[in-house]
């Protein structure tokens, strides 16, 4: 194959198709790399998965970019993914391989937002996903291993380096909001830094070993990220694979919208846009009905804005007032409400995905009729949950949120909590539905939703 002089031109995409990458296999590991990249028919392919594999990664800075080449014209690429190109490909075989850097036409806004869309499913229907956290330094090859080893309960982990498992995992792919998606819908991960690899199975058996104790050492923060991770790998065998001939669009059904982004806008992302974009596919319900699906060109506010009102379940008609600004990811919320109770966190557990689990005392606002407490278990999330927060349901609303009290007005702490099922008051319990049908929306609210 010839080296291409010119950038390579990317051809519209015809409906149901995707482009696939496939690197060609060389001898000489410091060889420039050439490729072909080719449509692929993306309809039902039956039981099984499609003979591919997708990379998640970092994208890195796009200064000094590197080259691969096609017969067809070269590709920029950054410095970090040229690196995991030379580290997958292989010596005598070509190599089949889904990269959204690649395969997308990033100039296109169009074909990116039809893409993205598709991206949970192109990552479920890959035969393996291929975690690549970057080249081997300050010993992260040898710690990776260690993490496999840690997997095994017969091996003595006191001679493991455990400061370098920690600096392994502070690597920027852990904190990207993209990989969850991509790692949730994997049928098998491979986790690859530099020349040493690891299943996917094995890296989160070794993590969460008893013996080896080592989320035990890492900031808060770092663990609820690695728990992220892990709990996200380990429960990605019991997810949906294939698009069911009934529905139009693909999701992994984990949560409601407003759940996963409570738990993970502090992610980080090339984009504003992505911190909701990310989460479209990981939802159990319908964004796109309210207008929410990969759109670029669309004004952050009124993103945000429509963010909020298919979270809150609100119409045009409802009497609610949602202002939200393009140069920052806040809303400001006023409409009726009440304060239905006040939160005692009577413990934290992040293990596994996690939860927090509360005491709730709860009441209708004043002059209500019913009173009560019940234990409630909410989803963890990127703002904890303190002592005195207060539960609110505002007018209208399905869910209560949990919100806490400022010098004039509220901040949102969790934006919707999935309701208990009843709540203890006097010798019984009250259905949930019926005791919030019991509250008077007599206060008026604002409420400050700040990311």
């Amino acid at each position: 194959m010839p080296f291409a002089l010119s950038a390579y031109c990317y051809s519209p995409l015809p409906d149901g198709f995707i482009r696939l990458l496939r690197v060609m296999p060389h001898r000489d590991e410091h060889a420039p790399i050439q490729c072909q990249l080719f449509e692929y028919p993306f309809l039902d392919s039956g039981e099984g998965p499609d003979l591919y594999d997708a990379l998640s990664y970092v994208w890195g800075s796009r200064e000094n970019p590197q080259h691969v080449f096609t017969d067809e014209g070269y590709l920029r690429v950054t410095n970090s993914l040229y690196a995991a190109l030379l580290h997958l490909r292989d010596r005598s075989l070509g190599r089949i391989i889904w990269i959204d850097a690649i395969c997308i036409n990033q100039e296109n806004k169009g074909e990116k937002g039809e893409q993205i869309l598709r991206m949970a499913e192109i990552y479920s229907r890959a035969s393996r996903v291929i975690v690549w956290l970057g080249e081997a330094k300050n010993n992260s090859d040898q710690a990776l291993e260690d993490i496999r080893l840690a997997a095994d309960a017969d091996f003595p982990v006191n001679t493991l380096n455990k400061q370098a498992i920690l600096t392994l995992l502070q690597r920027p792919w852990f904190e990207r909001i993209w990989v969850l998606q991509e790692v949730a819908a994997a049928r098998s991960i491979l986790i690859k830094c530099g020349l040493t690899e690891i299943d996917g199975y094995a890296f989160c058996k070794g993590l969460n070993s008893g013996s080896l104790d080592l989320l035990g050492k890492a900031t808060p923060d770092l663990r609820n990220l690695i728990h992220t991770i892990t709990y996200l790998i380990e429960r990605a065998t019991f997810r949906r694979k294939k698009i069911s001939r009934s529905s139009t669009t693909f999701s992994l059904h984990i949560r409601p919208l407003g759940e996963l982004i409570d738990m993970y806008h502090t992610r980080e992302a090339t984009e504003r846009h992505d911190k909701v974009f990310a989460l479209l596919s990981m939802s159990s319900d319908d964004p796109t009905s309210a207008g929410i699906r990969p759109e670029y060109d669309l004004k952050w506010g009124k993103l945000m804005k429509r963010l909020v009102s298919f979270i809150l379940r609100r119409s045009p008609s409802d009497r609610v007032s949602i202002d939200t600004w393009d140069e920052r990811a806040t809303a400001v919320i006023k409409s009726k409400g009440c304060v239905l109770g006040r939160v005692e966190v009577k413990d934290v557990n992040n293990e596994s995905g996690g939860g927090q689990n509360i005491q709730a005392t709860i009441r209708t606002s004043p002059g209500g009729r019913l009173s009560g407490s019940t234990p409630w278990r909410l989803h963890i999330s990127a703002k904890s949950v303190q002592d005195g927060d207060l539960i609110c349901l505002l007018q209208g609303a399905l869910k209560p949120m949990i919100i806490r009290l400022q010098e004039d007005h509220f901040t949102i702490v969790l934006i919707t909590a999935e309701p208990p099922k009843s709540v203890h008051i006097g010798n019984g319990d009250v259905e949930w539905t019926k005791f919030a049908q019991s509250a008077s929306f007599i206060r008026d609210f604002m409420l400050v939703w700040d990311w």
